[in-house]
């Protein structure tokens, strides 16, 4: 299966050339754009290659000859997943009442800098949901930085863990996924993947139990997950009770202009030990300590804390420029309000 727009052709990267044109594509994008995975990545070779990939299907988006777009689909019905990959997703649960064929993950989603702000992305996103629907995939696994939650919450996608990942290369990372024949909640939410999806109404195979599985997220509150007016009601009631009385961002705004700011947010919870802001991440979001401690460090030395309150992330979110220090949760059950 291939599809193309315009000049632009999306499929899958099947011979030896095509994937290996992935590999350096991502070595581009991850390595030298973002300074992530330099210590598994072929520097002599600039390529980017990793385990999963030997069992996976790789999308490739071309223009013409040159490679715009990849992200990489593990399909349990071509391996068993993997330790890391049932343990980062938190698959147990849902393996209790699906079989692994049933299931898929999408990593490495990456555009072209020229093409971000196009519609690429959606298009690999139309790719990746027909291949499911090809398959009667029922769930569609993945991750992402706080920043483009509310991108992928607009898809369709949902939290659904008590504890998000903390991962070395990328920091904070929030499990997500899709019930792809649940087109009646794709409706509700107006997911443009709705028009993509098949609506198998009375066949649908989406397991009777998918709510109580999505249930535990609570380690993300979005107005996406749960009623409007419930969500700004608990994060008001968050920004009044901040410790010792102290400003917040919001005091001096009218109620309008705070249901604006709120309209794009999130609530997190943090372990500690999590490092919500990663060094030289490019992500423009900021954030609002709305519960415990969080620090601000350069290497091991912490040079600020950070209590109920305070505001980080505002340089790179105001002035659109790369992450200048690491952000790390210090306290248990630590909450932020992320704007973005």
């Amino acid at each position: 299966m291939t599809t193309a727009h315009g000049d632009i052709k999306v499929g899958l990267a099947v011979s030896p050339q095509e994937r290996e044109a992935v590999y350096r594509f991502r070595y581009r994008i991850y390595v030298e754009e973002m300074g992530r995975y330099a210590s598994i990545a072929d520097h002599q070779g600039k390529r980017l290659i990793e385990d999963d990939d030997a069992s996976s299907h790789l999308i490739a988006a071309w223009q013409g000859n040159e490679l715009v777009g990849t992200a990489r689909l593990m399909w349990g019905g071509d391996a068993p997943f993997t330790k890391r990959q049932i343990s980062q997703y938190d698959l147990t649960g849902f393996q209790g009442s699906l079989p692994d064929d049933q299931m898929i993950i999408g990593e490495r989603f990456m555009i072209d800098p020229a093409l971000r702000g196009s519609d690429l992305l959606y298009r690999i996103f139309c790719f990746y949901m027909g291949f499911a629907n090809e398959r009667r995939i029922q769930l569609a696994f993945g991750d992402c930085e706080p920043h483009l939650l509310n991108v992928y919450q607009g898809l369709g996608y949902r939290a659904y863990t008590r504890i998000n990942v903390n991962s070395p290369e990328t920091g904070y990372l929030i499990p997500l996924v899709l019930v792809t024949e649940d087109t009646a909640y794709l409706k509700r939410i107006g997911s443009p993947l709705a028009a993509v999806l098949n609506d198998f109404g009375e066949n649908a195979r989406t397991p009777a139990n998918i709510e109580s599985l999505l249930e535990p997220g609570k380690a993300v509150l979005s107005h996406r997950l749960i009623d409007r007016d419930d969500y700004w009601a608990n994060v008001h009631q968050r920004l009044d009770h901040l410790a010792d009385g102290r400003a917040h961002l919001f005091d001096a705004m009218t109620p309008d202009q705070i249901q604006h700011c709120l309209d794009k947010s999130n609530v997190f919870t943090c372990a500690r030990g999590d490092r919500v802001i990663k060094k030289d991440n490019v992500a423009q979001n900021m954030f609002v300590v709305l519960k415990g401690i969080v620090e601000v460090r350069d290497g091991d030395d912490v040079l600020a804390v950070l209590p109920a309150g305070e505001m980080f992330g505002e340089i790179a979110f105001f002035l659109g420029l790369p992450r200048t220090r690491d952000v790390y949760a210090a306290s248990d059950d630590v909450e932020v309000l992320s704007l973005s």
